[in-house]
Protein backbone atom coordinates (compact mmCIF):
# COMPACT_ATOMS: atom_id res chain seq x y z
CA UNK A 1 0.00 0.00 0.00
CA UNK A 2 1.41 3.43 -1.21
CA UNK A 3 1.09 4.91 2.77
CA UNK A 4 1.00 8.99 1.13
CA UNK A 5 -2.68 7.88 -0.04
CA UNK A 6 -3.80 5.83 2.38
CA UNK A 7 -6.36 6.20 5.01
CA UNK A 8 -7.13 7.32 8.30
CA UNK A 9 -8.24 3.61 9.00
CA UNK A 10 -4.92 1.98 7.36
CA UNK A 11 -2.66 4.07 8.56
CA UNK A 12 -3.79 3.24 12.45
CA UNK A 13 -4.09 -0.08 11.89
CA UNK A 14 -0.41 -0.19 10.37
CA UNK A 15 0.87 2.09 13.59
CA UNK A 16 -0.90 -0.31 16.00
CA UNK A 17 2.45 -1.66 17.23
CA UNK A 18 3.54 2.40 18.75
CA UNK A 19 0.71 1.55 20.90
CA UNK A 20 2.55 -0.20 23.64
CA UNK A 21 0.04 -0.36 26.41
CA UNK A 22 -2.86 -1.03 23.87
CA UNK A 23 -4.67 -3.79 22.53
CA UNK A 24 -6.83 -1.57 20.30
CA UNK A 25 -8.41 0.71 22.54
CA UNK A 26 -6.59 3.60 21.38
CA UNK A 27 -7.31 2.97 18.13
CA UNK A 28 -11.11 2.92 18.64
CA UNK A 29 -10.36 5.82 20.16
CA UNK A 30 -9.24 7.85 16.99
CA UNK A 31 -11.66 5.95 14.93
CA UNK A 32 -14.51 7.71 17.24
CA UNK A 33 -13.19 11.22 16.89
CA UNK A 34 -12.99 10.37 13.00
CA UNK A 35 -16.95 9.92 13.38
CA UNK A 36 -17.43 12.68 15.39
CA UNK A 37 -15.61 15.15 13.35
CA UNK A 38 -17.23 13.79 10.17
CA UNK A 39 -20.99 14.85 12.09
CA UNK A 40 -19.40 18.20 13.53
CA UNK A 41 -17.93 19.22 10.31
CA UNK A 42 -20.93 18.31 8.66
CA UNK A 43 -23.19 20.54 10.87
CA UNK A 44 -20.43 23.35 10.46
CA UNK A 45 -20.96 23.42 6.75
CA UNK A 46 -24.42 23.74 6.25
CA UNK A 47 -24.59 26.19 9.82
CA UNK A 48 -26.01 29.53 8.06
CA UNK A 49 -28.77 27.34 7.06
CA UNK A 50 -30.27 26.02 10.20
CA UNK A 51 -31.20 27.41 13.13
CA UNK A 52 -27.28 26.54 14.99
CA UNK A 53 -26.06 29.89 14.64
CA UNK A 54 -25.01 32.44 17.65
CA UNK A 55 -25.26 32.45 21.18
CA UNK A 56 -27.27 29.65 23.07
CA UNK A 57 -28.14 31.91 26.01
CA UNK A 58 -25.86 30.13 28.42
CA UNK A 59 -22.18 30.31 29.37
CA UNK A 60 -19.41 27.60 30.34
CA UNK A 61 -17.78 26.92 33.32
CA UNK A 62 -15.15 29.59 32.15
CA UNK A 63 -17.97 32.36 32.20
CA UNK A 64 -18.06 32.34 28.33
CA UNK A 65 -21.10 32.60 26.54
CA UNK A 66 -21.35 29.05 24.83
CA UNK A 67 -22.42 29.17 21.04
CA UNK A 68 -25.23 26.26 19.88
CA UNK A 69 -22.21 24.57 17.91
CA UNK A 70 -20.28 24.91 20.68
CA UNK A 71 -23.02 22.14 22.65
CA UNK A 72 -23.61 20.21 20.01
CA UNK A 73 -20.41 19.55 18.86
CA UNK A 74 -19.63 18.84 22.87
CA UNK A 75 -22.51 16.19 22.72
CA UNK A 76 -21.68 14.90 19.49
CA UNK A 77 -17.97 13.76 20.66
CA UNK A 78 -19.11 12.56 24.41
CA UNK A 79 -21.64 10.37 22.45
CA UNK A 80 -18.95 9.32 20.30
CA UNK A 81 -16.85 8.05 23.02
CA UNK A 82 -19.52 7.03 25.51
CA UNK A 83 -21.67 4.89 23.25
CA UNK A 84 -18.51 2.76 22.08
CA UNK A 85 -17.85 1.88 25.50
CA UNK A 86 -13.88 3.00 25.08
CA UNK A 87 -12.51 5.28 27.71
CA UNK A 88 -13.38 5.29 31.30
CA UNK A 89 -13.45 9.20 31.22
CA UNK A 90 -14.00 12.71 29.68
CA UNK A 91 -12.88 16.04 30.66
CA UNK A 92 -14.05 19.25 28.93
CA UNK A 93 -13.86 22.24 28.36
CA UNK A 94 -17.59 23.15 28.20
CA UNK A 95 -18.04 20.98 31.42
CA UNK A 96 -17.65 22.18 34.88
CA UNK A 97 -16.35 18.87 36.12
CA UNK A 98 -15.15 15.51 34.62
CA UNK A 99 -17.53 12.75 33.11
CA UNK A 100 -17.29 9.03 34.72
CA UNK A 101 -17.95 6.74 31.54
CA UNK A 102 -20.37 3.99 33.54
CA UNK A 103 -21.78 1.77 30.39
CA UNK A 104 -23.31 -1.84 30.57
CA UNK A 105 -19.63 -3.55 30.33
CA UNK A 106 -17.86 -1.64 33.08
CA UNK A 107 -16.06 0.97 31.26
CA UNK A 108 -13.89 1.62 34.59
CA UNK A 109 -12.18 -1.38 33.29
CA UNK A 110 -10.78 1.01 29.69
CA UNK A 111 -7.74 2.72 30.00
CA UNK A 112 -7.66 5.85 28.89
CA UNK A 113 -9.29 9.09 29.32
CA UNK A 114 -9.79 11.53 26.56
CA UNK A 115 -9.33 15.60 27.59
CA UNK A 116 -11.80 18.22 24.54
CA UNK A 117 -11.88 21.45 23.71
CA UNK A 118 -14.81 20.07 21.46
CA UNK A 119 -15.02 23.77 18.98
CA UNK A 120 -12.22 25.89 19.47
CA UNK A 121 -12.66 29.86 18.10
CA UNK A 122 -16.18 29.14 17.91
CA UNK A 123 -16.78 32.76 17.82
CA UNK A 124 -15.55 33.16 14.45
CA UNK A 125 -18.87 30.52 13.39
CA UNK A 126 -20.94 33.23 12.76
CA UNK A 127 -18.36 35.36 10.30
CA UNK A 128 -17.94 31.46 8.37
CA UNK A 129 -14.21 31.48 9.76
CA UNK A 130 -12.65 28.17 10.65
CA UNK A 131 -12.81 26.64 13.58
CA UNK A 132 -12.03 22.95 15.06
CA UNK A 133 -11.56 20.40 17.61
CA UNK A 134 -8.60 19.49 19.89
CA UNK A 135 -8.74 16.42 21.98
CA UNK A 136 -5.76 15.13 24.19
CA UNK A 137 -5.05 11.17 25.11
CA UNK A 138 -3.85 10.38 28.61
CA UNK A 139 -3.69 6.48 29.92
CA UNK A 140 -5.37 6.67 33.64
CA UNK A 141 -2.80 6.42 36.78
CA UNK A 142 -6.16 4.93 39.11
CA UNK A 143 -6.34 1.50 39.15
CA UNK A 144 -8.86 -0.60 36.53
CA UNK A 145 -12.17 -1.17 37.84
CA UNK A 146 -12.43 1.78 39.88
CA UNK A 147 -14.26 5.29 38.41
CA UNK A 148 -11.92 7.47 37.27
CA UNK A 149 -10.64 10.03 39.79
CA UNK A 150 -9.58 13.81 39.01
CA UNK A 151 -6.35 13.01 38.89
CA UNK A 152 -6.50 10.70 35.94
CA UNK A 153 -7.07 13.77 34.21
CA UNK A 154 -4.99 16.38 36.08
CA UNK A 155 -1.46 14.51 34.37
CA UNK A 156 1.26 16.58 33.02
CA UNK A 157 1.42 17.19 29.24
CA UNK A 158 4.75 14.99 29.22
CA UNK A 159 2.07 12.06 29.97
CA UNK A 160 -0.07 12.46 26.59
CA UNK A 161 -0.35 9.31 24.46
CA UNK A 162 -2.30 10.78 21.98
CA UNK A 163 -3.18 14.48 20.56
CA UNK A 164 -4.74 16.01 17.90
CA UNK A 165 -6.83 18.72 16.52
CA UNK A 166 -9.35 18.95 13.47
CA UNK A 167 -9.72 21.72 11.57
CA UNK A 168 -13.13 22.51 9.88
CA UNK A 169 -12.10 25.07 7.11
CA UNK A 170 -11.73 25.35 3.21
CA UNK A 171 -10.87 22.10 3.47
CA UNK A 172 -11.76 19.86 6.54
CA UNK A 173 -8.16 18.04 8.30
CA UNK A 174 -7.61 15.99 11.16
CA UNK A 175 -4.12 16.55 12.48
CA UNK A 176 -2.74 13.66 15.22
CA UNK A 177 0.19 12.17 17.11
CA UNK A 178 0.98 9.42 19.28
CA UNK A 179 4.68 10.28 19.92
CA UNK A 180 5.84 8.88 16.56
CA UNK A 181 5.56 12.16 14.54
CA UNK A 182 2.89 14.45 13.44
CA UNK A 183 0.26 13.34 10.23
CA UNK A 184 -2.28 15.15 8.82
CA UNK A 185 -5.38 13.61 6.99
CA UNK A 186 -7.57 15.71 4.95
CA UNK A 187 -11.36 14.63 4.47
CA UNK A 188 -12.79 13.89 1.04
CA UNK A 189 -16.30 14.94 1.07
CA UNK A 190 -17.27 12.99 -1.71
CA UNK A 191 -16.76 9.86 -0.08
CA UNK A 192 -16.55 10.43 3.53
CA UNK A 193 -13.29 9.13 4.43
CA UNK A 194 -10.20 11.53 5.38
CA UNK A 195 -6.74 10.15 3.41
CA UNK A 196 -3.45 10.87 4.54
CA UNK A 197 -2.51 14.53 2.48
CA UNK A 198 0.46 15.51 5.01
CA UNK A 199 2.85 12.65 6.11
CA UNK A 200 5.63 13.63 8.89
CA UNK A 201 4.69 17.14 9.19
CA UNK A 202 7.62 19.41 10.36
CA UNK A 203 7.75 22.72 11.48
CA UNK A 204 10.43 24.99 9.64
CA UNK A 205 13.04 25.82 12.03
CA UNK A 206 12.58 29.37 11.66
CA UNK A 207 9.79 31.12 10.30
CA UNK A 208 8.14 34.62 9.10
CA UNK A 209 5.00 34.54 10.78
CA UNK A 210 3.78 36.17 14.25
CA UNK A 211 0.17 35.35 15.50
CA UNK A 212 -0.74 37.40 18.60
CA UNK A 213 -3.68 39.37 19.34
CA UNK A 214 -2.71 42.94 19.12
CA UNK A 215 -5.58 44.18 20.50
CA UNK A 216 -4.40 43.17 23.81
CA UNK A 217 -1.04 44.94 23.06
CA UNK A 218 -1.71 47.53 25.94
CA UNK A 219 -1.93 44.70 29.00
CA UNK A 220 0.90 42.94 27.51
CA UNK A 221 4.09 42.12 30.11
CA UNK A 222 7.07 44.40 28.48
CA UNK A 223 9.05 41.28 27.11
CA UNK A 224 5.99 40.46 24.99
CA UNK A 225 5.93 44.19 23.67
CA UNK A 226 9.35 44.19 23.15
CA UNK A 227 9.16 41.07 20.67
CA UNK A 228 6.14 42.43 18.83
CA UNK A 229 8.49 45.64 18.37
CA UNK A 230 11.46 43.13 17.18
CA UNK A 231 8.76 41.31 14.86
CA UNK A 232 8.08 44.18 13.20
CA UNK A 233 11.07 46.32 12.80
CA UNK A 234 13.02 46.56 9.44
CA UNK A 235 16.57 44.83 10.05
CA UNK A 236 16.99 41.68 8.29
CA UNK A 237 14.54 39.05 7.35
CA UNK A 238 11.96 41.17 8.86
CA UNK A 239 9.46 42.43 9.46
CA UNK A 240 7.39 39.27 9.86
CA UNK A 241 4.15 38.79 8.48
CA UNK A 242 1.30 39.52 11.20
CA UNK A 243 -1.05 37.09 11.33
CA UNK A 244 -4.29 36.54 13.71
CA UNK A 245 -7.21 34.32 13.07
CA UNK A 246 -8.60 34.06 16.36
CA UNK A 247 -9.02 30.23 16.28
CA UNK A 248 -5.90 28.66 17.98
CA UNK A 249 -6.28 25.69 15.75
CA UNK A 250 -6.05 27.46 12.63
CA UNK A 251 -3.47 29.64 13.73
CA UNK A 252 -1.08 26.85 14.80
CA UNK A 253 -1.82 24.49 11.61
CA UNK A 254 -1.11 27.64 9.26
CA UNK A 255 1.87 28.32 11.13
CA UNK A 256 3.20 24.73 11.84
CA UNK A 257 2.91 24.23 7.74
CA UNK A 258 4.18 27.86 6.75
CA UNK A 259 6.92 28.48 10.17
CA UNK A 260 5.69 31.34 12.11
CA UNK A 261 5.03 31.50 16.79
CA UNK A 262 2.00 31.28 18.07
CA UNK A 263 1.41 33.61 21.88
CA UNK A 264 -1.00 34.22 23.97
CA UNK A 265 0.41 35.72 26.81
CA UNK A 266 -0.31 36.63 30.43
CA UNK A 267 -1.68 40.05 30.48
CA UNK A 268 -2.52 42.24 32.87
CA UNK A 269 -6.04 41.74 32.12
CA UNK A 270 -5.19 37.44 32.33
CA UNK A 271 -2.44 37.46 34.95
CA UNK A 272 -2.19 33.19 34.21
CA UNK A 273 -3.27 33.98 30.40
CA UNK A 274 -6.52 32.80 28.44
CA UNK A 275 -6.05 29.13 27.22
CA UNK A 276 -6.35 25.98 29.05
CA UNK A 277 -3.54 24.18 29.85
CA UNK A 278 -5.47 20.57 29.93
CA UNK A 279 -7.80 21.04 26.90
CA UNK A 280 -5.35 23.38 24.42
CA UNK A 281 -2.30 23.90 25.80
CA UNK A 282 -1.12 20.31 26.24
CA UNK A 283 -1.89 18.90 23.12
CA UNK A 284 -0.81 21.79 21.07
CA UNK A 285 2.24 21.68 23.08
CA UNK A 286 2.51 17.59 22.52
CA UNK A 287 1.73 18.17 18.90
CA UNK A 288 4.46 21.16 18.47
CA UNK A 289 7.17 19.31 19.85
CA UNK A 290 6.00 16.02 17.78
CA UNK A 291 6.55 18.60 14.50
CA UNK A 292 10.34 19.59 15.57
CA UNK A 293 9.04 23.06 17.23
CA UNK A 294 9.02 24.44 20.92
CA UNK A 295 6.08 25.19 23.41
CA UNK A 296 6.66 27.16 26.45
CA UNK A 297 4.65 29.84 28.69
CA UNK A 298 7.79 31.59 28.37
CA UNK A 299 9.85 30.59 30.52
CA UNK A 300 9.41 26.87 31.14
CA UNK A 301 8.17 23.76 29.02
CA UNK A 302 4.50 23.46 28.91
CA UNK A 303 4.09 20.05 29.17
CA UNK A 304 6.18 19.86 32.01
CA UNK A 305 3.73 21.98 33.71
CA UNK A 306 1.81 19.99 36.97
CA UNK A 307 -1.89 20.24 36.50
CA UNK A 308 -3.85 22.08 39.62
CA UNK A 309 -6.95 22.06 38.05
CA UNK A 310 -9.22 20.81 35.13
CA UNK A 311 -9.71 24.50 33.85
CA UNK A 312 -6.22 26.06 34.80
CA UNK A 313 -4.83 28.38 32.47
CA UNK A 314 -1.36 28.95 31.28
CA UNK A 315 0.19 31.27 28.90
CA UNK A 316 1.46 29.83 25.92
CA UNK A 317 4.61 30.79 23.00
CA UNK A 318 4.55 27.52 20.31
CA UNK A 319 6.02 27.23 16.85
CA UNK A 320 9.31 27.36 15.14
CA UNK A 321 11.82 26.92 18.15
CA UNK A 322 14.46 29.65 16.65
CA UNK A 323 11.41 31.91 16.99
CA UNK A 324 10.13 30.91 20.46
CA UNK A 325 13.72 31.12 21.47
CA UNK A 326 14.07 34.58 20.55
CA UNK A 327 10.77 35.39 22.59
CA UNK A 328 11.86 33.66 25.60
CA UNK A 329 15.04 35.74 25.35
CA UNK A 330 12.75 39.05 25.84
CA UNK A 331 10.80 37.08 28.44
CA UNK A 332 13.87 36.64 30.21
CA UNK A 333 14.96 40.08 30.29
CA UNK A 334 11.79 40.97 32.06
CA UNK A 335 11.40 38.18 34.20
CA UNK A 336 11.01 39.99 37.73
CA UNK A 337 8.36 42.16 36.16
CA UNK A 338 6.17 39.40 34.14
Amino acid sequence: MDKNHSTLGEFIIDNQKHFKYSSGELSRIINSIRLAAKIVNHEVNKAGLVDILGAAGETNIQGEDQQKLDIYANDVFKSALINREIVCGIASEEEEDFITVEGKYNAHNNKYVVLMDPLDGSSNIDVNVSVGTIFSVYRRVTPLGMPVKKEDFLQKGSEQVAAGYIVYGTSTMLVYTTGHGVNGFTLNPAIGSFYLSHPDMKFPKNGSIFSINEGNYAHFPQGVKDYIKYCQAEEEDRPYTFRYIGSMVSDFHRNMIKGGIYIYPASYKAPKGKLRLLYECNPIAFLTEQAGGKATDGFNRIMDIEPSALHERVPIFCGSTKMVEKAESFMTKYKTNN
